[in-house]
């Protein structure tokens, strides 16, 4: 059956490195235009240009259940697939940490890598009391209901966990009584910030550019390991005590069933990926910040990860 599918679809070049004779396939867990339609079309673009694959990597999308669609037919039908990636992001982790993808859980695929991300960030209006991120902390750990938070994903959702777990991190264990608004999208939640309907704003960088360089905001920290490049005034969380990093990652996943031969292939070539002029050029094309792990360091980071977005989801009750 698989013969017969990779073959009507015209995929008969070789990846050189594997012992099938077709192209590798990127599956996009989504509709053309999104995240993971980028992640998939830049990387396999990329792979094919500096010569990390001998064959153009075929794009296939597979919108459906936030993601859910694509894992389960990766789990359940492509289990032992070796010329299969699929595009994944901090959306896909904190969707199986709170069992959103119908029981599937994170150890089913096996995390490649991530070469890119879109930083988190802590940021409140200009005119704000709060001038660092320790000042914010401390009014929230004195008085919890003194700030409020908007974000742009729902309740439980990855803007929602950024500042528990900076909190968390500060010693602070009652989440519950944080404030947390979902509103539609980061525009929203930098209006609302601004307007001083809420207190602080948490979301990802793309979102706040404009709003920064307009004088509006000022940004208490990035959630990355470094300094963002072309941002080199804002510090990172890390660097004021809280050892945080909450990226909007954009990386891949593979099937559980295949050798660790051909993981660390797929590794290989992600990391070349990285490390290309080309993919520099895309980060700066799309916003997206400097943030490479690959092969076991990066499912080593993603098992910590879903473990607490478990933990803190059962804290403020979005999953039991």
């Amino acid at each position: 059956m698989k013969l017969i599918k990779k073959t009507a679809l015209g995929a008969v070049l070789s990846l050189g490195m594997f012992s099938t004779a077709y192209a590798a396939e990127c599956i996009a867990p989504a509709n053309p235009g999104g995240g993971w339609d980028f992640t998939c079309r830049q990387i396999g673009k990329i792979m094919y240009d500096i010569k990390a694959v001998d064959s153009p990597i075929q794009v296939t999308n597979m919108a459906g259940a936030g993601g859910g669609l694509a894992y389960s037919t990766v789990v359940n039908e492509r289990n032992t697939d070796e010329d299969l990636i699929i595009a994944a992001s901090s959306a896909t982790t904190t969707r199986l940490a709170q069992n959103a993808y119908g029981g599937a859980t994170a150890d089913q695929v096996r995390f490649v890598g991530a070469i890119g991300a879109d930083p988190g960030v802590i940021a409140v209006g200009a005119d704000s009391e709060f001038t660092s991120l320790s000042q914010l902390v401390d009014a929230i750990k004195a008085d919890p209901g003194s700030v409020a938070f908007a974000g742009g994903s729902a309740v439980g959702g990855f803007d929602h966990l950024k500042p528990l777990m900076i909190l968390q991190r500060a010693g602070f264990t009652d989440i519950t009584k944080v404030k947390y608004i979902g509103v539609d999208g980061g525009a929203d939640a930098i209006t609302q910030t601004i307007g001083g309907f809420t207190q602080a704003m948490t979301g990802d960088m793309s979102e706040i550019v404009g709003f920064l360089k307009s004088g509006d905001i000022r940004v208490l920290a990035v959630l990355t390991e470094d300094r963002i490049p072309g941002f080199d005034d804002i510090p990172t969380a890390k660097e004021q005590g809280f050892d945080v990093v909450a990226v909007n990652w954009r990386g891949l996943y593979i099937p559980k069933g295949v050798s660790d031969e051909v993981f660390d292939i797929w590794a290989d070539r992600l990391a070349k990926v990285a490390a290309s002029d080309e993919w520099k050029q895309a980060m700066v094309d799309n916003g997206l910040a400097p943030f490479t792990k690959v092969g076991g360091d990066f499912q080593s980071y993603v098992d910590g990860l879903v473990a607490e977005i478990q933990q803190l989801s059962k804290d403020i009750g979005v999953i039991q």
